[in-house]
């Protein structure tokens, strides 16, 4: 297998039909994306990481992907004709060192544009500064903050879906297969706090009704004593949670109802994330059902681009390092670091980027972007992006423990993940 790329970047012709009503752009000249750029110094992109903190297993395995993916970039010939830098920093998984990183790239570092966050508060805290240094800003988050307006014109999720999309498009099939009696379990911060608005929501759109909400800080170490608080009555526990505690907390949910009866469990795989199925004390999970971005698991439809994607990143058909079958990856997350750094590719020639004057034109290029074929470039499926809202929309799967493995049974269209526009960024000044 080469590591060269086999499809175009997703939605040229949509690109550079957006662009084609904006004077400004044409006037400073659109080059084509295979006319080599006129400075071949290297694009320099910053990675915003959480090496340390709640979100280091993300991290590690973001870090991965996306160092990776660049592999893949540079061997196809970069952006523009030009080499590609990525330059990697940690934020600590922390909302003020976020924005000093961002600081840094901007001011100290050089970088041309920044990438790569997922936790939702410490995006909160550096898109603002983002903003003001009037950088790109590009998440790899799921929150819903991009797309309700809360941040402004520079910062965009282009490479995963939000909370929002992912919660209606799956409530659906959980009302009518698990049951409409709710209890929420969720980190008590800006991530899960969406999934207990946005779920609650989608849950009595469907005449169900979350019967309690509970709230977990994010840096909790120990369970026991939350799980007392879900009612008897509960048809469906739902819970997703975050941080290094994860394998504690599925392990003493097991604990807490041991054999006797329970109510059917839907779980966010973030509370699997890095963590082997196969781990003592989680088998209680047989029959349980996951929502999963990416399926961790091969599945018997997988395509040519899984494959593609698998082999370049290191991860085996279980979801594990091909180097260490204990190291877990966090598949169903990850894909967003991988795919936006080809998001990143494609607006970049779009735009014809020569210098950061341009970053202005790369925000106009992403906002015109319309399709995402499902590609080498986004093996996680196909998508929409929405350039008023700066939000991608794409494919869910819902997932069943069966025999200590997740297997798919259910994907959703791309129609159950919309949502009306809450905000238009495209009418803001930059």
């Amino acid at each position: 297998m080469t590591n060269k790329l086999i499809t175009p970047s997703p939605s040229r012709r949509s690109v550079l039909k957006g662009m084609a009503g904006t004077g400004a752009l044409l006037a400073s000249g659109l080059a084509p994306r295979f006319v080599q750029a006129q400075s071949s110094a290297p694009i320099k992109l910053g990675f915003q990481l959480h090496r340390t903190g709640i979100g280091a297993s993300y991290g590690r395995w973001y870090e991965r992907t996306a160092t990776a993916a660049l592999k893949v970039l540079n061997d196809a010939g970069g952006i523009g004709g030009r080499p590609v830098e990525i330059l990697f920093e940690d934020d600590g998984t922390d909302p003020k060192r976020g924005a000093e990183v961002v600081e840094k790239f901007a001011s100290q570092a050089g970088c041309d544009l920044i990438f790569g966050t997922l936790f939702s508060h410490v995006v909160m805290g550096s898109a603002p500064r983002a903003g003001e240094l009037k950088i790109p800003y590009l998440v790899c988050s799921e929150g819903h903050h991009v797309a309700s307006g809360a941040l402004n014109r520079w910062t965009a999720q282009p490479g995963i879906t939000d909370v929002k999309s992912q919660v209606q498009s799956m409530a659906p099939w959980v009302t009518a297969n698990l049951g409409k009696k709710v209890t929420m379990v969720f980190p008590d911060y800006a991530f899960g706090h969406d999934h207990r608005d946005f779920f609650t929501a989608a849950v009595a759109a469907q005449g169900g009704e979350v019967i309690r909400q509970v709230a977990i800080p994010p840096t909790e170490t120990s369970f026991t004593r939350y799980f007392p608080q879900i009612p008897t009555e509960t048809e469906v526990l739902y819970h997703v949670m975050v941080g290094p505690a994860v394998l504690t907390f599925v392990k003493e949910l097991g604990e807490f109802y041991g054999t006797g009866a329970r109510p059917e469990i839907f779980g966010f795989i973030d509370s699997l994330e890095a963590v082997n199925i196969a781990s003592p004390g989680l088998e209680f999970l047989e029959g349980t059902h996951f929502w999963e971005g990416h399926p961790r698991y091969r599945q018997e439809d997988s395509t040519e681009f899984e494959t593609f994607y698998r082999a370049a990143v290191g991860v085996d058909d279980t979801g594990a390092s091909t180097s260490d079958p204990n190291d877990i990856s966090t598949y169903a997350h990850m894909f967003s670091a991988w795919e936006t750094l080809f998001v990143i590719k494609a607006t970049m020639e779009a735009a014809g980027y020569q210098a950061p004057a341009d970053r202005q034109k790369v925000m106009e290029a992403l906002e015109a972007m319309t399709d995402m074929a499902e590609s080498n470039e986004h093996p996680q499926g196909p998508k929409v992006f929405n350039g008023k809202t700066h939000q991608v929309f794409g494919l869910q799967s819902i997932s069943r423990v069966e025999g200590g493995k997740l297997v798919r049974v259910h994907q959703t269209s791309m129609e159950d993940g919309l949502y009306p526009d809450e905000v238009d960024y495209t009418t803001m000044s930059f």
